[in-house]
Protein backbone atom coordinates (compact mmCIF):
# COMPACT_ATOMS: atom_id res chain seq x y z
CA UNK A 1 0.00 0.00 0.00
CA UNK A 2 2.88 2.13 0.61
CA UNK A 3 3.92 1.82 -3.02
CA UNK A 4 0.86 2.27 -4.40
CA UNK A 5 0.38 5.71 -2.49
CA UNK A 6 3.62 6.87 -2.91
CA UNK A 7 3.55 5.87 -7.10
CA UNK A 8 0.51 7.76 -7.37
CA UNK A 9 1.68 11.01 -5.52
CA UNK A 10 4.87 11.10 -7.44
CA UNK A 11 3.25 10.12 -10.74
CA UNK A 12 0.55 12.53 -10.64
CA UNK A 13 3.12 15.44 -9.31
CA UNK A 14 4.86 14.88 -12.43
CA UNK A 15 2.05 14.76 -14.52
CA UNK A 16 0.19 17.74 -13.38
CA UNK A 17 2.38 19.98 -13.01
CA UNK A 18 4.03 19.43 -16.77
CA UNK A 19 0.13 19.13 -18.52
CA UNK A 20 -1.23 22.26 -16.11
CA UNK A 21 2.20 23.98 -17.65
CA UNK A 22 1.99 23.22 -21.20
CA UNK A 23 -2.29 23.97 -21.28
CA UNK A 24 -1.60 27.17 -19.30
CA UNK A 25 1.14 27.86 -22.53
CA UNK A 26 -0.64 26.72 -25.24
CA UNK A 27 -4.25 28.93 -24.05
CA UNK A 28 -2.32 32.23 -23.04
CA UNK A 29 1.73 32.24 -24.52
CA UNK A 30 4.01 33.74 -22.02
CA UNK A 31 1.32 36.20 -20.25
CA UNK A 32 3.15 38.34 -17.86
CA UNK A 33 0.99 36.21 -14.93
CA UNK A 34 1.65 33.15 -16.41
CA UNK A 35 3.47 31.73 -13.49
CA UNK A 36 0.58 32.36 -11.22
CA UNK A 37 -2.41 31.04 -13.78
CA UNK A 38 0.08 27.64 -13.80
CA UNK A 39 0.28 27.83 -9.86
CA UNK A 40 -3.20 28.24 -9.90
CA UNK A 41 -4.38 25.45 -12.35
CA UNK A 42 -1.99 23.42 -10.85
CA UNK A 43 -3.34 23.40 -7.56
CA UNK A 44 -6.76 22.55 -8.79
CA UNK A 45 -5.39 19.53 -10.40
CA UNK A 46 -2.84 17.87 -8.42
CA UNK A 47 -5.34 16.36 -5.96
CA UNK A 48 -7.49 15.49 -8.85
CA UNK A 49 -4.48 13.84 -10.54
CA UNK A 50 -3.88 11.95 -7.46
CA UNK A 51 -6.88 10.31 -6.88
CA UNK A 52 -7.26 9.45 -10.32
CA UNK A 53 -3.85 8.15 -10.25
CA UNK A 54 -4.36 5.98 -6.75
CA UNK A 55 -7.40 3.96 -8.40
CA UNK A 56 -7.02 4.05 -11.70
CA UNK A 57 -3.27 2.76 -11.71
CA UNK A 58 -3.53 -0.91 -10.46
CA UNK A 59 -6.52 -1.77 -13.29
CA UNK A 60 -4.15 -0.08 -16.00
CA UNK A 61 -0.88 -2.12 -15.08
CA UNK A 62 -2.89 -4.99 -15.28
CA UNK A 63 -4.11 -3.91 -18.56
CA UNK A 64 -0.46 -2.94 -19.80
CA UNK A 65 0.68 -6.61 -18.81
CA UNK A 66 -1.90 -8.68 -20.18
CA UNK A 67 -1.33 -6.17 -23.67
CA UNK A 68 2.13 -6.88 -23.13
CA UNK A 69 2.02 -10.43 -23.40
CA UNK A 70 0.37 -10.54 -26.24
CA UNK A 71 2.67 -8.45 -28.27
Amino acid sequence: MKHRILFATMMSFVLSILMTAWVTFVNLGLHPEFLSFWMKSWVLAWPAAGAISFVFAPMLHKLAQRLADKL
